[in-house]
C-alpha cells in the first residue's frame, strides 16, 4: 500500500465531509489504518496535509478554467467568465471552499503563503499574459500600459483574497467581481465618466 497516497485519499474524504476544523489527525490515521507516527513520516501537521490537497485541487480548477475560456472573446466577458468559473469552482469544491470559512481561513492562508501557493498556478500567468498581449495588439485593451503591469493589476484582485480579514469577509468574493469590472472597463476605455469628462483612450 502506498501509505502517503492513502493518507491523501482519507484526508481528502474526511476534509470534504467534515471540514478542516472538525477533522483530526486521529480521524485520518484511523481511516487509513496507520499509526500516528506513520502520518508524521509524510506530513508534519494536519495543515500541511490539507494544503497539499488544496494546492492540487486549486491547480486542477485553474487548468479547467483556462481550457474553458475563449481567448478571442471580449476581454470583459472573458475575465467575468473566469471569475465566475473560479467562484463556482471554489464554492462547489469542499476543499477549496474552506478558503472562505471564517473559522479557519487564517490558518489556511498562512500555510498557503508558506508553501508559496501562487507559484503552483504560475502556468496561468504565463498563459494569460499571452492573451493580454493579443488583446492589446488587436486594440481590445489599452496599449499605453505594459502587459506585465496589466497582469500585476489583475494579480491584485487575486491577492486581496489574503486580506479578507482586514477588508471584511462579508465583502468576498463579490468585491472581486466589482474590481474586475472596474479594471476591465478602465483598460478598455469603456468606463463611464461624469458628464463633460468623457475621454477616449488613444
Amino acid at each position: 500500500m502506498d501509505k502517503k497516497a492513502e493518507i491523501l485519499r482519507c484526508g481528502k474524504e474526511l476534509f470534504s465531509t467534515h471540514g478542516f476544523k472538525s477533522t483530526g489527525i486521529a480521524d485520518i490515521t484511523k481511516m487509513a489504518g496507520i499509526a500516528a507516527g506513520t502520518f508524521y513520516l509524510y506530513f508534519s501537521s494536519k495543515e500541511k496535509l490539507f494544503m497539499e490537497l488544496f494546492l492540487e485541487e486549486n491547480v486542477k480548477l485553474k487548468r479547467e478554467i483556462l481550457a474553458a475560456i475563449d481567448p478571442n472573446g471580449d476581454p470583459l466577458a472573458v475575465i467575468q467568465e473566469m471569475m465566475k468559473r473560479n467562484m463556482e469552482g471554489m464554492a462547489s469544491n469542499p476543499i477549496l471552499r474552506e478558503w472562505y470559512n471564517k473559522e479557519v481561513f487564517a490558518k489556511i492562508e498562512e500555510k498557503y503563503r508558506e508553501e508559496h501557493g501562487l507559484d503552483y498556478v504560475d502556468f496561468m500567468y504565463t498563459s494569460f499574459i499571452e492573451i493580454v498581449k493579443n488583446w492589446q495588439a488587436e486594440g481590445k485593451l489599452r496599449q499605453d500600459i505594459d502587459s506585465e503591469m496589466i497582469m500585476a493589476i489583475f494579480s491584485t484582485v487575486i491577492i486581496i483574497d489574503e486580506h479578507k480579514e482586514d477588508i471584511g469577509l462579508q465583502f468576498f468574493p463579490k468585491i472581486q467581481e466589482y474590481l474586475t469590472e472596474f479594471i476591465i472597463k478602465g483598460l478598455t476605455g469603456t468606463m463611464d465618466l461624469p458628464a463633460g469628462r468623457q475621454e477616449s483612450v488613444e
